[in-house]
């Protein structure tokens, strides 16, 4: 195992997505705490630079320009900048950031999947593994040791602050992959149920999702949308503060497990949980309930899990 050693210039890589990105929190947390004198980049895309720079662990963030492999000015300039670290931790280790670590010379000092130096994660198994335990591996390799359960107190009070207990709903999943979605009209009836024992359904998501708020509203008009009107930041606050969650297998649904809110996260054979399900805090705290085609899920299914939960 290689240690930590006082390098001054650390680059972090996290590209995406959003639920890749949140469970590299603890990550993120172990690398400023294994080189707390380092000045720390996060390089990732648009949609995390704004999470990023109010998280306490980096010093900048960059966004990634994702340069054409034909674009040679931005290659040289992405080289230029990738030699300027004294290490450089990939977490993201896909074939893009296998590309980068040849524009960066193939240093020695580079933690991630490529290469031959000493902070290689060399473990064969690791694309058998959950994103969780992985990257823990990879960086006990390199000398990190401990990677705890990460501290999310700075995005505890943010976004909205409702006035009566209630349960969010996220219905929507990458629109490419419409197996990742239990049906809406199911989640309409689930939230007219929530509603009926005393919780506010709230609906979040992305602006592409607020038809499918629409869709749940028509069954329970007390449903709060609230889809397209939190940025990530407020949206973890928000699902803090939640009673329970309930979505599908989708980024909102990392953060809600991220924050400490009790969560059931339905799965299809679209996906593996045993590698992408979500971490909670605490064992127990969330439920996957996975089958092989969402369609055959019924409400009494889901309503009992959460009714587990609160």
């Amino acid at each position: 195992m290689t240690q930590p050693q006082a390098v001054q210039r650390i680059l972090v890589i996290r590209l995406g997505a959003l639920g890749d990105f949140v469970q590299s929190f603890g990550p993120f947390q172990a690398i400023r705490a294994a080189h707390p004198q380092a000045f720390i980049t996060l390089l990732t895309t648009q949609p995390f630079v704004d999470l990023a720079r109010l998280s306490p662990w980096f010093d900048a963030v960059e966004t990634d320009q994702r340069p054409a492999w034909s674009n040679l000015p931005a290659l040289l300039k992405l080289r230029q900048s990738l030699r300027s670290y004294d290490r450089i931790y990939d977490l993201q280790t896909s074939s893009r950031t296998a590309r980068y670590f040849v524009l960066a010379g193939r240093p020695a000092s580079w933690c991630g999947h490529v290469g031959h130096g000493p902070l290689r994660h060399d473990n064969r198994w690791r694309n058998d593994m959950h994103t969780g335990p992985r990257q823990r591996d990879q960086l006990r390799r390199a000398g990190i040791a401990d990677v705890p359960v990460p501290d999310v107190s700075w995005l505890a009070e943010r976004g909205p602050h409702l006035d009566r207990p209630y349960a969010l709903i996220v219905p929507g999943a990458s629109p490419h992959r419409p197996a990742k979605r239990w049906p809406v009209r199911r989640y309409a009836e689930l939230a007219a149920r929530l509603e009926s024992r005393g919780l506010l359904p709230v609906v979040v998501g992305g602006r592409g999702e607020t038809p499918l708020a629409d869709i749940i509203r028509q069954a329970c008009p007390q449903a709060l949308d609230l889809t397209g009107q939190t940025t990530l930041p407020e949206l973890a606050g928000l699902a803090g503060r939640a009673q329970v969650a309930v979505g599908n297998d989708t980024g909102p649904m990392h953060l809600a497990a991220l924050m400490g809110c009790p969560s059931v996260v339905l799965f299809s054979a679209d996906s593996n949980p045993s590698l992408t399900a979500p971490l909670g805090r605490v064992p127990g705290q969330v439920c996957v309930l996975s089958v092989q085609d969402l369609a055959t899920l019924s409400v009494n299914r889901v309503a009992a899990a959460l009714s587990c939960r609160h």
